[in-house]
């Protein structure tokens, strides 16, 4: 049983890849070919953004939007702590400072209510300047953008989405990429939609933003290349990988919903037997992963492990914890929400392809039928 079955999708579109990929070497524009402006409108209709700018990495789609903010010593970026170090990594790279804030202990993603306690703590104690939020749409769920945005607006912060796990959701029926002005997502090849190897999206409704971007992902340009006019990153995704996810765009809407069929089995599966995740009314889910929590996770892990089902923990060391970031001066006990779950988390096999057999077969042994 596979984690994640790219080999089955594969399948399903080679002759397109094998087309896509064909057309790339045929022409020989490797770098900001002209399937990176397919891809990059394509994938602005998908979100209904206007501007979409396709960068290198995740990781690259959330630094370049803080780069143009200005983001820099001295500041305060707010963003959760349960979360994959790239949120932020991004914060620490431009010398500002990642204010960590804890979870909703259903949904795993930022509690607006202690995200606003944190920004009335950061402004009390007068050393940092607030400047930003970073929610992360975890699991593929998005955050709670309603209040988030109200936070953001009372104390003048920007919003920067982090979709990396996100594309393919939606809230209250926008999509996921268009729920802050702007957002990064991740191409990465376990993601809902992913290449072959790196590559990200930045959107926003912002020209002015727009511009910036296209000026910071190659070394901060000016007119050309070698007119520099600030100093910004080599973030460009190649041609190559805009070609295969063209190619994986096309049945992309139909594997969202065939997610959506997976998550229902197992929510049914399961029901009683562990924590299922909860996703909200307004929520529409990108299921990039299916979380559950177990007390005995261990145990849990090396049963299905024993009859060759993989599992992975995202994420068992939440990041205000991590040793890249103890200079902050986080202790154990200060995110009690994302520390107990970070001891009981962890995720199963999940991707479009999913027999319904194996899922059964899962759930018989998570419940000590097998």
């Amino acid at each position: 049983m596979q984690f994640i079955d790219l080999a089955t999708q594969q399948k399903r579109i080679r002759k397109q890849l094998d087309e896509r990929i064909g057309k790339v070497l045929d022409h020989g524009q490797y770098i900001l070919g002209p399937e990176i402006r397919e891809f990059e409108e394509k994938m602005a209709a998908c979100v209904n953004m206007p501007f979409a700018v396709s960068v290198a990495s995740g990781t690259d789609a959330l630094l370049m939007p803080l780069l143009a903010e200005n983001v820099g010593p001295g500041d305060a970026v707010f963003t959760s702590t349960f979360t994959f170090i790239a949120t932020a990594g991004a914060i620490a790279l431009t010398q500002a400072t990642p204010v960590f804030v804890d979870i909703d202990s259903d949904t795993f993603n930022i509690d607006p209510g202690k995200l606003e306690a944190a920004i009335q703590r950061t402004i009390a104690q007068n050393k940092l300047t607030p400047k930003g939020i970073i929610p992360v749409d975890l699991f593929g769920q998005p955050a709670d953008y309603q209040a988030i945005q109200a936070i953001a607006d009372r104390h003048r912060l920007f919003v920067l989405e982090d979709a990396a796990q996100s594309f393919g959701a939606s809230q209250n029926g926008k999509k996921a990429g268009a729920l802050a002005s702007m957002s990064g997502t991740s191409f990465f090849p376990a993601k809902p939609l992913g290449c072959y190897g790196d590559g990200g999206m930045i959107f926003t409704d912002s020209k002015k933003m727009h511009e910036q971007l296209l000026s910071i992902r190659v070394h901060g340009q000016g007119a050309d290349k070698y007119t520099n006019v600030r100093v910004g990153i080599n973030g460009r995704m190649d041609s190559l990988q805009a070609a295969v996810l063209l190619a994986k765009l096309e049945i992309f809407p139909e594997e969202i919903e065939l997610r959506q069929e997976v998550a229902g089995r197992y929510d049914r599966l399961l029901a009683g037997t562990v924590k299922t995740p909860k996703i909200l009314m307004e929520n529409v889910s990108a299921w990039a992963q299916y979380s559950v929590l177990h007390p005995r996770r261990d145990e849990a892990i090396q049963k299905l492990r024993e009859n060759g089902i993989p599992t992975a923990i995202y994420y068992p060391i939440p990041l205000h914890l991590q040793a890249a970031f103890a200079d902050l001066g986080y202790r154990a006990g200060d995110f009690p929400i994302a520390e107990g779950i970070a001891k009981e988390i962890f995720s199963l096999p999940m991707h479009p392809y999913l027999e319904k057999a194996d899922q059964e077969k899962i759930a018989a042994l998570l419940a000590g039928r097998k």
